[in-house]
C-alpha cells in the first residue's frame, strides 16, 4: 500500500504492523496541522492498546522466527546502508515534511537533521560490524563476551527533532539484530510514516520496524512500556512522562534508556572569545526554535563583561528572522501548537513576577506573518536569581534567563543548582579552567568553546531529571544487547 510522497499535499498515514499498513484498530484519527498556517498536513491513525499489543505480536515474532537476529553483522549493514541510501535519495522530500511538521527552520532540516538520519543509520550500521569483542585467555581457560541482540525494543521518540531521534534509536536497535517497535510523537508523525515507507523498499524484512501512532497513557504507549514481550525501552521526551514509563517497565525489570528534560548552564567567562561566544550562545538557546533539550537555557556571564556580552547578545538576538520556516532566510519558526506557546508565555509572565526584566521579546507575535501560527520571538531575561521557578524549570522555548557571576566556583555552584544534569556550555581560554570545571560538573555532555558537536561514538544523556542510561557507540551496544561471558576449558 502506497500513499501520496508530495511534501505538500495531505499525507494519509497509516500504522506499519508487520509489514503492513493498517488503519487504527477502531478507526479513530486525528489531524497532524501546520505549526505555521494551522493546514491540514495528515490524517492519522489514533492508536489503541490492541495496535501496541498487535506491533509487540509483529515485532516478537520477526525477533523470534525471521531472518534478521540471525544475519551477519555485515548482512545487516547492507541493508541499513541502502536504507540510508532511500533517505539520501529523499532528503528534500523529508526535509519539507519535517519543517512542515514541526515547525523548524528549512535550513536546520535540509542540512542538518535529515542528513543526520542517513548518518545515524551508516554509524551503527557499521559500528556493529566493526565493534571488538573482548577476550580474556588464562592457562588453559579461554573466556570470551558475546554480544547477541536484547530482543524487541520500544522506541519513543519526541517532536523537536523528530526523525533525528528516532533514528538514533532505530539504528542501533536493528544494528545489533533486535526488532523494533517505533512510537512518533503525535505532534509530528509525518516523517516517521515516510520513513517507514522508504525502510520497506530498501529491503528491511517484514516485521524488523513497526510504526504505531497516537497519543501516550494507557492507548497505544501503554503496552510499549508494560507488556512483557518487550526486551527494551527507549525514550526521549519530558522528564515527567519518563518517570511513567520508568513505572509501567519496573514489574517487568525491563531496562529503559530515557533521555529526558533539561535547563544547560551557558557560562561565559571574561577571557571568552565574544566573537565565538556571542553567535553560539544565539544558536544554543534559539536554534530549533528554542525547543531543544540541549539548549543553554541559563546563560551565566562573568560580571566584569556583563554589559558588554549582554549588548551584543541582544543586538544578535534581535536580528533574528521570525517567520515561515519554509523560507531559508528565516532563523526561527513557529512553536510547535497553541498549547505550548501559552506555556512559554506562562513562564515569561511568572519570570516578571519573580522580578525578572523582559529585555527584548516576550509577547507572542500576532502581525500579519505570524497570525496564522505559534510565533514567539527571542525573549531574553534579567534580574532573576538561579532559585526563581524561571530559572530552574524547564521552559522548551526561545527564552534566555540571563544570570550573573564573579568566581569559577561560583558559577560551577549556579549551574550545577539544578535537579537537571543533561548538558553544559563553557566559553574561556584558559585551558586549565576548562578541564577542571569540566570534571565538576553535573551534565553528561559538556562543550568547550563550541555547542552541539556530536561524535555518535561518544555516550550521550543525562544526570539527575535529565534521564537514565547512555546511548552512542558501545554504550548502545551495551544496552541493545544481552552481554553474554562464555568460559571454555581447553585440552592440553
Amino acid at each position: 500500500m502506497t500513499h501520496t510522497h508530495n511534501a505538500l499535499s495531505t499525507t494519509q498515514v497509516r500504522h506499519l504492523i508487520g509489514g503492513e499498513w493498517k488503519h487504527a484498530s477502531d478507526g479513530a484519527t486525528f489531524e497532524s496541522i501546520d505549526p505555521h498556517d494551522g493546514s491540514l498536513l495528515g490524517v492519522v491513525p489514533k492508536g489503541t492498546a490492541e495496535d501496541g499489543q498487535a506491533a509487540i505480536t509483529a515485532a516478537r515474532h520477526a525477533f523470534d522466527s525471521g531472518p534478521w537476529p540471525q544475519m551477519s553483522p555485515k548482512e545487516r549493514a547492507k541493508i541499513l546502508h541502502a536504507v540510508a541510501d532511500k533517505v539520501d535519495e529523499h532528503r528534500e522530500e523529508l526535509a519539507q515534511l519535517e519543517t512542515r511538521d514541526g515547525g523548524k527552520g528549512i535550513n536546520q532540516s535540509l542540512h542538518a537533521e535529515i542528513p543526520r538520519v542517513a548518518h545515524n543509520l551508516r554509524f551503527f550500521a557499521d559500528y556493529a560490524s566493526m565493534a571488538a569483542n573482548e577476550a580474556y585467555p588464562d592457562g588453559d581457560l579461554l573466556s570470551y563476551v558475546l554480544y547477541p541482540p536484547a530482543g524487541v525494543v520500544s522506541a519513543i521518540s519526541p517532536w523537536n527533532a523528530p526523525l533525528m531521534l528516532a533514528t538514533w534509536k532505530i539504528a542501533p536497535a536493528l544494528a545489533f539484530g533486535n526488532t523494533a517497535i517505533l512510537k512518533p510523537a503525535p505532534q509530528t508523525p509525518l516523517t516517521a510514516h515516510r520513513f517507514a515507507e522508504l525502510a520497506l523498499e530498501a529491503g528491511l524484512p517484514d516485521g524488523v520496524l513497526n510504526v504505531v501512532h497516537g497519543f501516550g497513557g494507557e492507548a497505544v504507549a501503554g503496552p510499549l512500556t508494560s507488556d512483557p514481550r518487550v526486551d527494551r525501552i527507549t525514550f526521549t521526551g519530558s522528564s515527567a512522562t519518563g518517570v511513567k514509563i520508568l513505572q509501567a517497565a519496573a514489574p517487568n525489570h525491563t531496562p529503559v534508556s530515557a533521555e529526558m528534560g533539561g535547563k544547560s548552564a551557558n557560562i561565559i567567562f571574561a577571557d571568552a572569545d565574544l566573537d565565538v561566544a556571542v553567535p553560539m550562545s544565539i544558536r544554543a538557546i534559539f536554534g530549533g526554535n528554542g525547543q531543544v533539550c540541549l539548549a543553554g537555557s541559563r546563560l551565566l556571564v562573568q560580571n566584569s563583561i556583563m554589559d558588554e556580552f549582554l549588548e551584543r547578545f541582544v543586538d544578535e538576538a534581535n536580528k533574528l528572522s521570525v517567520g515561515d520556516p519554509k523560507d531559508p532566510s528565516n532563523f526561527i519558526g513557529p512553536l510547535i501548537e497553541q498549547r505550548h506557546l501559552d506555556k512559554v508565555h506562562g513562564y515569561v509572565e511568572l519570570a516578571q513576577q519573580e522580578g525578572g526584566k523582559v529585555v527584548t521579546g516576550g509577547a507572542r507575535l500576532t502581525g500579519d506573518a505570524h497570525a496564522k501560527g505559534f510565533y514567539y520571538p527571542p525573549t531574553v531575561i534579567t534580574g532573576l536569581t538561579n532559585d526563581s521557578r524561571t530559572a530552574q524549570e524547564e521552559i522548551f522555548g526561545p527564552v534566555e534567563t540571563v544570570l550573573g557571576f564573579d568566581t569559577e566556583d561560583e558559577a560551577l555552584r549556579i549551574a550545577n543548582d539544578s535537579r537537571y544534569g543533561l548538558a553544559g556550555m563553557l566559553f574561556t581560554q584558559n585551558l586549565d579552567r576548562a578541564h577542571r570545571m569540566a570534571a565538576r560538573w553535573k551534565a553528561g555532555t559538556v562543550w568547550i568553546n563550541c555547542f552541539f558537536e556530536r561524535d555518535l561514538r561518544l555516550p550521550f544523556g543525562g544526570e539527575g531529571a535529565s534521564g537514565l542510561g547512555r546511548e552512542g557507540g558501545q554504550y548502545s551496544r551495551d544496552f541493545f544487547t544481552e552481554p553474554r561471558a562464555v568460559t571454555l576449558r581447553l585440552r592440553g
